[in-house]
């Protein structure tokens, strides 16, 4: 089993968990209605998932 030989400093621990932090997702535009939708995704309000139309949206 590994053993800590010295403590790691408050620096180095952040420096190291400075790439864990949450990133917002990523989305584009949708091509029918102009809303914010995730990429390979069908769009929530018009139903539509690459120019056809997917789902019925009431």
């Amino acid at each position: 089993m590994a053993v800590q030989q010295r403590r790691v400093s408050k620096s180095r621990k952040g420096m190291r968990k400075s790439h864990q932090a949450l990133k917002s997702p990523t989305t584009g535009v949708c091509k029918q209605c102009g809303k914010p939708v995730q990429p390979h995704r069908v769009c929530k309000s018009c139903g539509y998932y690459n120019g056809k139309k997917v789902i019925d949206v009431k």
